[in-house]
């Protein structure tokens, strides 16, 4: 399809109508079928794409431009049809409006969270209410929609359906899709905040609407890394840390510490995704392997870095001295290996799995190096380098997670080389992130060696001007403030940080796993909540 950009939305501006005739919104609710089918639109859809389509299709039907809201939210819909259908009714919220209440004769009583209907009749709450309950949902009378984003990133729902006028539904479109929430919006027949009006019937169907579909049942995020935090227990630990001696004590002290876990959960997707829970007994060996490399991996960082506290608590070589820390670090590697030899996999599939771990560790202390030497000023890196040293360092941790996964599963090699692209974009929108939180953050401590991106940023902009970087740079944090100021750098890195986000989702959408596609989605919102753009 080739439509140009639109400017159709500013003609539509404040004009978000329904239509009021039945015909019409069924008639505009199957072409939305046809068309999601046609152009194979992915959740979550981009907003850009949904305009587009929502043009053809109200000039496919003869029907006026200001229903393409309208017609975007039948899209939006239907591109999660097959994700919402295949949600078990009991893992759903039915999201109501206060205003679909009559004002003057409603009985119920409002709370922090809402309405708290009565049964009183004197509106369709009640029935509508009474069915959903009746099929297992989470009801909930309230405007907007944060408490439902919140309820599925706590894990209580997978999946919404939601009734609200259509200027809430067009202001819920970010959050909602920058969290990868499955969504059906049902939009009010008029606009209002109080006795409003809705098509019960739609209402109804949508609710009704299930099918057992194991390809498209979300996975619960949620509920998954809730599951494996309880794997981190000593109790779990000590069946492959037993702690006979100081060495796996404290090993067994450093994996009971919390992170977020990202790195055992991004494993977990993985495995899940590809084989389904019922096999998910690989879990626990799996994600403890993963977090033994993690642990290593910053066991050694902060002897390298001289870091002397992680977590709100002291490092290993701070509390035990390097020597201590190194072969803790070393311990964890090996016990890494051990454990994923041991798994019940075929013999291909552990080759292939040692195989690829080894190669990205040698990466990983490659990467490594160069940050070391850069960091002591003994190299200059420009940023083209630097990304290589954060695609080698967090890259390679964040690819070692997803791949082991896929490959105990047997994820299709396409997917692996996707994932494997996806995994160097994140490592890389990782590092310059946080070098962004770093720099806005500031501390008293602080060298420039914190902010190693926009270092690089500067010494490729002063080589462009046929400049050498200053000396003694690295501990003149102000004067290099004032630099990245002055050349607007920091802009640069915010640009180059949005770029390569957008690369983990174009990566993403390439992805033939569904389950795996939309749980990453959902990862990559929390994580970079404030880069995320659905344009």
């Amino acid at each position: 399809m080739d439509l140009a950009p639109m400017d159709n939305m500013e003609k539509t501006n404040g004009l978000l109508k329904v239509p009021e005739e039945s015909f019409v919104r069924n008639k505009m609710r199957t072409a939305a079928v046809a068309m999601v089918e046609k152009y194979q639109l992915l959740p979550p859809a981009k907003i850009g794409k949904l305009e587009q389509l929502a043009l053809k299709l109200v000039r496919d039907l003869e029907l006026s431009e200001h229903y393409i809201p309208f017609a975007m939210v039948l899209l939006g819909n239907e591109s999660w049809r097959k994700t919402i259908k295949a949600t078990p009714t009991n893992r759903r919220l039915l999201l109501l409006p206060q205003c679909l209440n009559n004002k003057e004769k409603c009985q119920g009583m409002f709370d922090e969270l809402g309405l708290n209907c009565a049964g009183c009749k004197a509106c369709p709450i009640d029935d509508v209410l009474v069915e959903a309950e009746a099929m297992g949902y989470a009801n909930l009378v309230a405007e907007g929609t944060t408490v439902a984003v919140g309820l599925v990133e706590e894990g209580s729902i997978d999946a919404v359906i939601g009734v609200s006028c259509m200027p809430v539904l067009q202001r819920s479109f970010d959050p909602v899709s920058n969290a990868a929430v499955p969504v059906i919006g049902i939009p009010l027949l008029y606009d209002g905040c109080e006795n409003t009006r809705a098509d019960i019937k739609w209402i109804l169907d949508e609710l009704r609407s299930f099918e057992t579909n194991e390809q498209h049942q979300p996975i619960s995020v949620s509920l998954l890394k809730n599951r494996i935090q309880e794997f981190f227990t000593e109790e779990h630990l000590r069946k492959f840390i037993p702690g006979r001696d100081q060495t796996e004590q404290v090993a067994l002290e450093y994996m009971l510490i919390d992170g977020q876990r990202i790195r055992p959960l991004l494993t977990a997707l993985s495995f899940v995704a590809y084989t389904g829970i019922e096999k998910a007994t690989h879990l626990l060996p799996l994600t403890i392997i993963i977090e033994c490399f993690h642990k290593a991996s910053l066991i050694h960082d902060d002897i390298e870095d001289n870091a002397q506290h992680r977590y709100n608590a002291k490092t290993a070589h701070a509390k035990y001295g390097i020597a201590q820390a190194i072969n803790v670090g070393d311990y964890l590697i090996g016990k890494g290996y051990e454990i994923l030899s041991d798994l019940s996999v075929p013999d291909e599939t552990l080759k292939r799995s040692l195989r690829f771990i080894a190669r990205s560790h040698i990466k990983l202390t490659r990467g490594q190096g160069n940050d070391i030497l850069f960091n002591s000023g003994q190299l200059n890196l420009r940023t083209p380098e630097m990304i290589e040293v954060f695609k080698n360092k967090t890259g390679e941790a964040i690819k070692v997670a997803l791949l082991l996964g896929a490959i105990v599963g047997n994820a299709p090699e396409q997917d692996q080389q996707t994932l494997e692209k996806f995994a160097d974009f994140m490592g890389i929108a990782y590092q310059i992130r946080d070098d962004l939180n770093e720099y806005e953050e500031k501390h008293k401590e602080e060298k420039t060696g914190d902010y190693p991106f926009l270092l690089a940023l500067l010494n490729e902009h002063l080589a462009k001007q046929n400049q050498e970087t200053p000396i003694h740079l690295t501990e003149q944090v102000v004067a290099f403030r004032k630099m990245i100021e002055e050349h607007k750098l920091k802009v640069k890195a915010e640009k180059m940080l949005q770029d390569f986000v957008g690369n983990c989702y174009a990566e993403l959408d390439k992805l033939n796993n569904a389950k795996l596609r939309l749980s990453l989605y959902g990862v990559m919102g929390k994580i970079f909540k404030s880069e995320t753009s659905n344009e």
